[in-house]
C-alpha cells in the first residue's frame, strides 16, 4: 500500500491529495455508454519530461564515452584516423569515376588560382612541437574515388608508391609514371611527409603531368599529410605515418608499397612503415640507390608479381670438381661482382671433391659472402661448404643421388635452386634477370591465368651450342612474331623454349626440383625389383661431358612435356659464358676413363674445343636496355619450341610426345597396365608418384 501512496502522490496534484479516493472513481451504470468526448488517459507532463532527461543523459554520456576512447596498449594505432568535412563536396561520379578526374594531376590554372587563396605554411625545423590530434583533411575526397579498383578485396590490381621526403618523392614519381603507362595495374601514389611543399609544385619539379596515369592521392594541393604537418613532432608524424598507410589499406589493399631506400628516407617515415607491414602484412619493396638503372624493369611487372617480391628465395649451388681451381675461383669472384639488390642475400653451398689443392684452400680461408658491397646488417655468413669423403668408387646413381641431396626448399612453392659449374662465368646483371624472369612467367597474374608454371622446368643462363649428346652443332630455333600473321617482319634470335636440361648455369623451380627428386628415388627403387632394365632407363643418350644426374631430368623433362627456358644470343652473352679451356670430366666418369683413356680424351678435347661466347660486362648498360622488344617478355606461349634433340616442333607436338614416353615408362618402368586403372595414384604437384604402380 505504501507504494501505490508514493505512486499515487506523483499522478495527482495538491488539491486532490486531501480528497477520498472514491471520489475519483467513476460510477458505472449498466448499459450507460461513454461521454463522446472521452479520451485515454495520457502520462502526466512531470513523468515525461523525468524520462526524457533520463534517456538525453545516457544519450550524452555513450556519445562522449565513443568518441573519447582511453588510448590503451598499442592498439591505439589502429583506430580510424578523423576526417573533417572537406572544403568542397566530392565530386559526384558513377561507379567508374572519369580518369581525368582522379588519374591525372590537376590543371595548373585552378592550381594557380587555389594557390593565391592558400598559403603554404613556412617553419622552422626548431617549431616541431605540435603533438595534437592526428586528422587527415584531404585524403578521405581521393580514396572514396577509387572504388572502382576493387580496393575492397584483398587480391587485386593496387601498387602503392608512398614517400615522406621530397629526394625521395623525386625517385619514384618517373617510376610510377612507367608502371602506370603499362596499364597492367592500379598505381598509386602518396606523400606522407611533414614538408609544407604543394603538389602542384613537386609534380612541377619532376616533370609530371596529365599523361602520368597514377592514382595521386591528393585533393587538388593537398595531400595524404595530415594536419599541422609542418610543425608536428617526429612522434606525430610518425604515427601519422602509421594512421595514414592503415587507412589507405582499409579502402585500398595494395598488392606491394614501393619506396626509396629507408636510408635515404625520414626516419619517421621508416618506422611507421616498417610497424605498418608488421600489422597488415603487405609486401615493402625498398628500392636501392639508382634504382631506375638496375631496377627499372620493375615498371614492366604487375601487382601479382611485385607481391611475391619478398617471398621469392634463390639459393646457389655449386658442384666443384677436381682439378678446377681456377674455374672456381673465377666463379666466385663473378658472383660476388653481380647485383643482389633485387632479393635477399642467396645462400650459397659448394661441394667440394676429396681432394683440395692449397690455392683453393688459401681462397675459400679468405673468401667472404655476401661480398662487402651487399647489406648485411645480421652479419650472417651465407655461404656452406661440404668437403666429401671419397670412395673408391662413385656411380652414377650414387652421384645423381647425392647431388639432388644438396638442396631441399623450404616452400616449394617459393624456394628454387640455381646451379652453376664451375667452368662458368656470371655477369653482373644475371640475377636480376632471373628474378625478372621469374616473377613474371612464375607469379604474375597472366602466368597463373594460363598455368605456364606448369611446364616450364627452369630458366637457363647460357645459350648452349651443341646438342646433348656432344656430336651435332645446335641451332636454337628462331622467334615469330606473335602478329606477324603475312611474315614482313622476319624471324628473330629470341628467348627460346628447349626440352632438354642444362648443368652449367640453370634455375630448377621449387616444386619441380622436389619432383625431379621423387622421381629419381621411384625409379631406383622400381630398377632394383626388376630383373632386367628396361631400355628407356638403361640406354644413355647424354654425353658423358655433362654430370649423370642430367639423365635424369631429360628423362623427366620427356615424361611431363616440361621445357626449360632459354636466353636469345644477344642476351645470353651478357649474362654467362661457360669456359672450356680447364674443363674437366664429371666425377662419376673419371673411373671409367682408365678403361676408355681414348674415349674419354676425345670428350676433354672435343669439350675444350668448342666455341664459346665471350661474356660482355658493361656496368653501364641496364637489364632493362639488354633485352628484346623494350624490355617487355614475350608471352611464354609465343616462344619457339625445341624437342630434346634439338629440332624445332609445335608446342602441341611436345605434349603429344610427352604422353606417348609417358605410357610407355609406366608400362616398362612404373608396372602400370595400360588397359587398367588399378594401382595408378593421382598426379600431385611436386610428386613423381602417379609414374611409379610398384613403389609406394
Amino acid at each position: 500500500m505504501r507504494g501505490w501512496r508514493k505512486m499515487r502522490s506523483l499522478l495527482m496534484s495538491d488539491e486532490e491529495l486531501g480528497k477520498k479516493d472514491d471520489d475519483h472513481k467513476p460510477v458505472k451504470t449498466a448499459g450507460q455508454r461513454r461521454h463522446s468526448s472521452w479520451q485515454p488517459t495520457r502520462v502526466p507532463p512531470r513523468r515525461s519530461l523525468k524520462r526524457i532527461g533520463l534517456v538525453f543523459v545516457i544519450a550524452i554520456l555513450v556519445y562522449l564515452f565513443v568518441h573519447n576512447i582511453p588510448v590503451l596498449g598499442p592498439n591505439d594505432r589502429m583506430r580510424r584516423p578523423v576526417y573533417p568535412p572537406p572544403h568542397h563536396p566530392p565530386p559526384k561520379h558513377p561507379d567508374t569515376p572519369p580518369p581525368g578526374d582522379v588519374m591525372h594531376p590537376p590543371d595548373p590554372a585552378t592550381q594557380q588560382q587555389q594557390q593565391q587563396q592558400t598559403q603554404p605554411l613556412v617553419v622552422d625545423a626548431l617549431e616541431r612541437k605540435f603533438n595534437g590530434p592526428i586528422k587527415f583533411l584531404n585524403l578521405a575526397v581521393s580514396l572514396q574515388a577509387i572504388t572502382n579498383t576493387r580496393g575492397s578485396q584483398v587480391n587485386n590490381k593496387n601498387v602503392l608508391f608512398a614517400a615522406a621526403g621530397l629526394k625521395s618523392a623525386a625517385t619514384l614519381l618517373p617510376m610510377a609514371c612507367q608502371m602506370g603507362m603499362e596499364l597492367k595495374s592500379h598505381v598509386h601514389f602518396a606523400l606522407l611527409g611533414g614538408s609544407s611543399i604543394d603538389m602542384q609544385h613537386l609534380w612541377e619539379i619532376n616533370g609530371i603531368d596529365k599523361s602520368c596515369v597514377v592514382f595521386f592521392h591528393a585533393d587538388q594541393l593537398k595531400d595524404a599529410r595530415p594536419s599541422y604537418a609542418g610543425i608536428s613532432t617526429d612522434a606525430r608524424l610518425e604515427k601519422a605515418v602509421f594512421r595514414g598507410l592503415y587507412h589507405i589499406n582499409t579502402y585500398m589493399h595494395p598488392q606491394a608499397i614501393i619506396t626509396d631506400s629507408l636510408n635515404d628516407e625520414e626516419p619517421y617515415f621508416t618506422r611507421g612503415l616498417k610497424q605498418h607491414a608488421k600489422t597488415s602484412k603487405t609486401t615493402v619493396i625498398e628500392l636501392p640507390r639508382w634504382a631506375s638503372k638496375s631496377l627499372g624493369w620493375i615498371t614492366k611487372l604487375d601487382s601479382a608479381a611485385l607481391r611475391a617480391w619478398n617471398k621469392v628465395t634463390i639459393d646457389i649451388s655449386i658442384q666443384a670438381t677436381p682439378k678446377s681451381t681456377g674455374s672456381l675461383i673465377r666463379l666466385l669472384r663473378s658472383l660476388s661482382a653481380a647485383d643482389y639488390t633485387s632479393s635477399a642475400i642467396p645462400h650459397i653451398t659448394i661441394e667440394l671433391p676429396q681432394h683440395i689443392d692449397a690455392a683453393t684452400k688459401s681462397f675459400l680461408n679468405s673468401y667472404a659472402w655476401p661480398p662487402s658491397h651487399v647489406p648485411n646488417p645480421t652479419n650472417k655468413r651465407y655461404l656452406s661448404l661440404r668437403h666429401r669423403i671419397s670412395r673408391q668408387k662413385l656411380t652414377e646413381e650414387e652421384t645423381s643421388a647425392r647431388f639432388l641431396e644438396s638442396f631441399w626448399p623450404a616452400q616449394p612453392q617459393q624456394s628454387h635452386i640455381l646451379v652453376l659449374s664451375p667452368h662458368t662465368e656470371v655477369a653482373p646483371q644475371f640475377f636480376n634477370y632471373l628474378k625478372y624472369l621469374l616473377l613474371e612467367y612464375r607469379y604474375s597474374t597472366t602466368a597463373e591465368f594460363h598455368s605456364w608454371s606448369q611446364h616450364l622446368f627452369g630458366i637457363s643462363l647460357e645459350q648452349p651450342l651443341i646438342t646433348l649428346d656432344g656430336e651435332q652443332p645446335f641451332s636454337p630455333p628462331l622467334f615469330k612474331h606473335p602478329e606477324d600473321v603475312s611474315g614482313q617482319i622476319g624471324r628473330t634470335a629470341n628467348p627460346f623454349l628447349w626440352q632438354a636440361p642444362s648443368s652449367n648455369a640453370v634455375l630448377f623451380l621449387g616444386d619441380k626440383w622436389t619432383e625431379l627428386y621423387d622421381f629419381v628415388s621411384r625409379t631406383m627403387q622400381a630398377n632394383e625389383n626388376l630383373d632386367v632394365i628396361p631400355t628407356i632407363v638403361s640406354k644413355k643418350v647424354i654425353s658423358k661431358q655433362h654430370p649423370a644426374w642430367l639423365e635424369y631430368a631429360l628423362r623427366l623433362a620427356r615424361v611431363r612435356g616440361y621445357c626449360f627456358l632459354y636466353p636469345g644470343k644477344e642476351v645470353g652473352e651478357r649474362l654467362a659464358t661457360v669456359h672450356g679451356e680447364l674443363y674437366t670430366i664429371p666425377e662419376e666418369y673419371a673411373v671409367a676413363a682408365l678403361d676408355d683413356k681414348g674415349g674419354i680424351e676425345r670428350i676433354r678435347q672435343k669439350t675444350r674445343a668448342a666455341p664459346e661466347t665471350q661474356l660482355v660486362v658493361s656496368q653501364s648498360l641496364s637489364l632493362l636496355n639488354s633485352l628484346p622488344n623494350h624490355g617487355d617478355l614475350w608471352p611464354l606461349t609465343a616462344l619457339s619450341v625445341a624437342a630434346w634433340e634439338g629440332a624445332e616442333v609445335d608446342s602441341r607436338d611436345i605434349r603429344a610426345l610427352a604422353t606417348d614416353f609417358e605410357l610407355e615408362f609406366k608400362a616398362t618402368v612404373g608396372g602400370c597396365k595400360a588397359d587398367s586403372r588399378k594401382g595408378q595414384k593421382p598426379y600431385e604437384v611436386g610428386s613423381a608418384q602417379d609414374l611409379f604402380c610398384n613403389v609406394p
